[in-house]
């Protein structure tokens, strides 16, 4: 992985479309952990899909029509980071196999070492104290597929949440689990996909958190809608949204 930048220095948000499109609040939590953490933060105009859904679904030719607007846009920065392990994993782990032997393969491999998910980039720099003492009751971590099994990100976030003064944290009795979103897959396959997401909210339930928080708006939007359907008054917060409530920002009191 290439070097990451010191505190100082300009870093791009990639907004993703779930939070540009869903959940707003997400993205300016995101840049405001950014600048709490000592970063100068850009968000470039013209941004848009990564290509994953196109790439899932088989489609490489459309994927690297939509991604090769990522390598036009993010090449100027020296770190790019997005509150989302799945689109930090489709440029970091599928770019390079993407445009492996075209004229755009060494941009790909460029974009793909400098692209970072928040809670590990957060992780690796964020010496800032957090402010606020959380009174939200027990929280517990939502590990998406992404996160931990392509980029393999487990303890960044565990951390960042210790650190909050107050802060309870309950771990799932089967955290590696699928929620069953998985993009397509709950689309394809809905009934198994309905039946992993009914399993992971009575695992929350059980675990006796009165919050669950996760690295993924589609992990979180399907888990909150599985959990509202089964009744179950437990708040979904993105961690951007928890961690910058925590610096006195006032954010962090949406849920899905």
């Amino acid at each position: 992985m290439s070097h990451a930048p010191h505190k100082g220095e300009t870093v791009a948000l990639f907004v993703t479309c779930l939070v540009d499109a869903m959940r707003p609040s997400v993205g300016f939590a995101a840049v405001r952990l950014l600048e709490h953490a000592g970063f100068c933060v850009e968000v470039p105009e013209g941004q848009t899909c990564c290509g994953q859904p196109a790439f899932n679904a088989g489609d490489e030719e459309d994927a690297r029509d939509v991604a090769r607007r990522m390598l036009d846009i993010f090449a100027p920065f020296d770190a790019v980071v997005a509150p989302s392990g799945s689109c930090a994993g489709m440029v970091r782990r599928h770019y390079p196999e993407l445009f492996a032997g075209t004229p755009d393969e060494e941009r790909a491999k460029a974009l793909a070492t400098k692209t970072f998910e928040l809670c590990e980039f957060l992780h690796r720099h964020d010496a800032s104290p957090l402010l606020r003492k959380w009174e939200g009751g027990p929280v517990a971590w939502h590990d998406s597929c992404s996160s931990r099994r392509e980029l393999n990100i487990h303890e960044a976030p565990r951390a960042l949440l210790r650190r909050i003064p107050g802060l309870e944290l309950v771990e799932l009795s089967d955290p590696e689990a699928c929620c069953g979103f998985g993009g397509l897959f709950s689309v394809k396959l809905p009934e198994i996909s309905t039946r992993m997401a009914t399993d992971k909210a009575q695992d929350v339930r059980n675990s006796g958190a009165t919050t669950l928080v996760g690295p993924d708006m589609g992990c979180l939007m399907n888990i909150a809608g599985r959990m509202s359907r089964l009744g179950m008054n437990i708040r979904v917060l993105h961690v951007a949204e928890l961690l910058a409530g925590m610096t006195g920002s006032g954010i962090g009191e949406n849920a899905a």
